[in-house]
């Protein structure tokens, strides 16, 4: 059976121009109680996160997104981007920067913390704010673009470490920013010879299609290679708009990759990530990371259990292809980096021995070869200076 992405509901009072057209859904964007009140009959735990949470993290929401939202008070949609009286609690874990980012930050902008890759951060502003965000602390100031002189010194960083190979840049959303702009960075890091890859991590796919454009991809593609990695969370988002938008970017050689986040009440079913995986890797994109939800500040009733999470990735285990299995992954608080999870299926040990029993419970014998027989490959040292030059990058303390 064919897969099929249903056309995202557009408002008749609206002109086709003007609606498929991602500035005016950014200028038209709702923000705040009374423009969400007008088109949701909001319950008491959404008058009171609006009310009281507005110190903890904006809100704000494009038409097209809202407009995917199904009647239900419950709607996965409706519940990663309305606030909830449940954020106002600090639960289990409530951390404000859960993931050390000041602490790996050497000068503004630029999150340094694995050897080889930067973060840099061009823009603090999205066109939807989703309520599980682990960088609150930054995103939504109203900040923009960088001020010249932390542009120049975040450049300067990147480009005083020829260890660093990646550039990932992000925000806010990176896409939020105008054709000139995002053309000036991408050009200005492509100067720096040491740098080999460029990554944007972005939603505007999934919440402001129409901000993919001929013009934006040709602007992607002269700076290649560039992945695009998008931030798809439940199979509802993918839209023929969507979809369309996906397909300009691949169609023009722009590898893209999904990042999904396991949310509660949202996508937690091993029968919504398999129908998210499946239609993504359809339109060429390959689901890439399935993270444990970030500990930020009012995200406790929208994280699922490690267990859970690891439930629901055994299910999918050898039922969904590699290509549409995405890697569970959890942020080790405090700078930590990612560390990868995966179900166990090793059920005894001894000495070289090692008995498995896989999905299906198929069982079976893996013996390790003898200690003696191990040899470095004769050509290693041909790589060495580039593997040594990565290693010796420097990153923060």
């Amino acid at each position: 059976m064919k897969l099929e992405f249903p056309s995202a509901p557009q408002p008749a009072d609206v002109p086709a121009e003007a609606w498929n057209t991602w500035t005016w859904q950014l200028q038209h964007a709702a923000r705040g109680r009374a423009q969400f009140a007008a088109r949701f009959a909001l319950t008491a735990s959404e008058i009171r996160g609006f009310e009281e949470g507005r110190e903890l993290f904006q809100v704000r929401a494009t038409p097209y997104y809202l407009g995917l939202i199904g009647a239900d008070e419950n709607d996965p949609i409706r519940r990663m981007i309305f606030p909830q009286a449940a954020e106002l609690e600090a639960g289990a874990q409530s951390e404000a920067d859960p993931l050390g980012e000041k602490r790996n930050s050497p000068v503004p902008r630029i999150l340094h913390r694995y050897p080889d890759r930067v973060l840099f951060l061009v823009t603090d502003l999205c066109s939807v704010y989703c309520r599980y965000c682990t960088r609150k602390h930054f995103t939504g100031q109203d900040q923009a673009m960088p001020a010249a002189d932390e542009y120049a010194a975040a450049l300067d960083y990147i480009r005083g470490r020829p260890g660093i190979r990646e550039v990932i840049l992000s925000g806010g959303d990176p896409l939020t920013l105008g054709d000139r702009h995002l053309e000036r960075v991408l050009t200005d890091l492509r100067a720096i010879e040491h740098i080999e890859i460029i990554r944007i991590g972005t939603r505007m796919p999934v919440v402001c299609p129409m901000r993919v454009t001929p013009a934006l991809v040709t602007i992607l593609r002269a700076a290649r290679p560039v992945y695009l990695m998008t931030h798809f969370n439940h199979p509802r988002e993918l839209t023929a708009q969507a979809a369309t938008a996906l397909e300009l970017l691949v169609d023009h050689g722009i590898p893209v990759m999904n990042q999904m986040v396991l949310l509660n009440g949202v996508n937690n079913h091993p029968a919504l990530v398999q129908a998210l995986s499946r239609r993504l890797l359809y339109l060429r994109v390959k689901p890439y990371y399935m993270f444990q939800c970030d500990p930020s500040r009012g995200t406790d009733h929208l994280r699922t259990s490690v267990e859970e999470s690891l439930a629901i990735q055994r299910e999918l285990w050898g039922t969904l292809s590699g290509l549409a299995m995405p890697t569970l992954s959890l942020d080790i608080p405090n700078g930590g980096g990612k560390t990868t999870l995966a179900p166990d299926f090793l059920i005894e040990r001894a000495d070289a021995r090692r008995v498995y029993r896989g999905w299906d419970g198929v069982r079976g014998e893996y013996v390790n070869p003898p200690p003696e027989g191990h040899l470095l490959p004769v050509d290693w040292r041909d790589y060495d200076e580039e593997w040594q030059r990565t290693r010796q990058a420097k990153t923060p303390s």
